[in-house]
């Protein structure tokens, strides 16, 4: 089979696409046959060598760990699943033909695979955050680096939740976030006044680490309330970095009831083949984005 690999820690042109041997499924797993993977900042975070403890890598490595496609081989002790359903979860190596996940959901209908890539970490990681930051319904979320896969996830959760949200991101991606319910704002010089002016702050999240978790703290007024995904500086702060997942089944069990009531959906923007996977590391470290970058195999 084919998939992406790289042998040493670097840029993405260190990624490669090369044959490797099938992989098979272990008690409590299943294999897919991939058909779409999704690209989260893990992915090159790992790839740069950056010390993520939550996901030691032994070299040579597999890239990836969202994916959506249909079961093709089941593991011992699996229920509830067979061949030939559709699924998506969480697994390794997911930029490949086939992969193996540890968790996972059948995809709701009228989900395609791409769009269904796209959700597994995004939706763990917003459903976490916005437990760890502990606003409450009624209450205003300050969301940093609004646009992406997981500020999409965490607003659209927050409105579910009857949690009034403010986000930041560029200026094209403004009407965006108004059409999912948010009072937007840009970042960049006077963003901090741009948000007192739109009401107080109970709560906020750093998505983006762009350096601003001390205006964050400012304008909560309290570091117990701002948390951040993407900061590794922000304990400086007093501020808890969150980067240690929680419950996958769980979170795609909520994914699951969230899309299929119309309360959730996350657009896919960009597209990918395996071959471009380097491409895609490029643009979702470069950030900006609006929902979701997926491979496509």
């Amino acid at each position: 089979m084919k998939k992406v690999s790289f042998a040493e820690f670097g840029g993405p042109d260190v990624l490669q696409l090369v044959d490797a041997e099938e992989p098979r499924p272990g008690p409590g797993e299943i294999r897919v046959t991939v058909r779409a993977a999704g690209v989260n900042p893990v992915d090159w975070r790992i790839r740069e060598g950056q010390v993520l403890g939550a996901h030691p890598v032994v070299l040579p490595s597999g890239v990836g760990i969202d994916a959506a496609g249909v079961v093709d081989e089941v593991g011992e002790g699996v229920t509830g699943v067979e061949v030939g359903d559709r699924v998506f979860g969480e697994g390794s190596s997911t930029y490949a033909e086939f992969a193996v996940l540890g968790a996972w959901a059948r995809m709701p209908e009228g989900l395609s695979f791409e769009e269904a890539a796209g959700y597994p970490s995004v939706v763990e990681t917003a459903l976490r955050v916005v437990r760890e930051v502990g606003v409450r319904p009624g209450q205003t979320l300050l969301i940093s680096g609004a646009s992406g896969g997981v500020g999409s996830a965490v607003l659209q959760i927050a409105r579910d939740r009857g949690i009034r949200v403010i986000g930041t991101a560029g200026a094209a991606n403004q009407e965006y976030l108004r059409g999912l319910g948010a009072l937007a704002t840009t970042y960049g010089e006077g963003w901090v006044e741009r948000v007192r002016r739109l009401g107080p702050v109970d709560a906020a999240l750093d998505l983006a680490g762009s350096g601003v978790v001390r205006e964050l703290v400012e304008l909560t007024g309290n570091a117990e309330h701002v948390v951040s995904i993407a900061d590794l500086g922000a304990p400086e702060f007093g501020v808890r970095f969150s980067g240690v997942a929680g419950s996958m089944p769980a979170a795609l069990a909520e994914a699951v009831d969230l899309i299929a009531r119309g309360r959730l959906h996350i657009p896919v923007e960009k597209s990918y083949s395996l071959a471009e996977a380097a491409a895609a590391h490029v643009d979702s470290r470069a950030g900006h984005t609006r929902g979701r970058r997926v491979v496509v195999i």
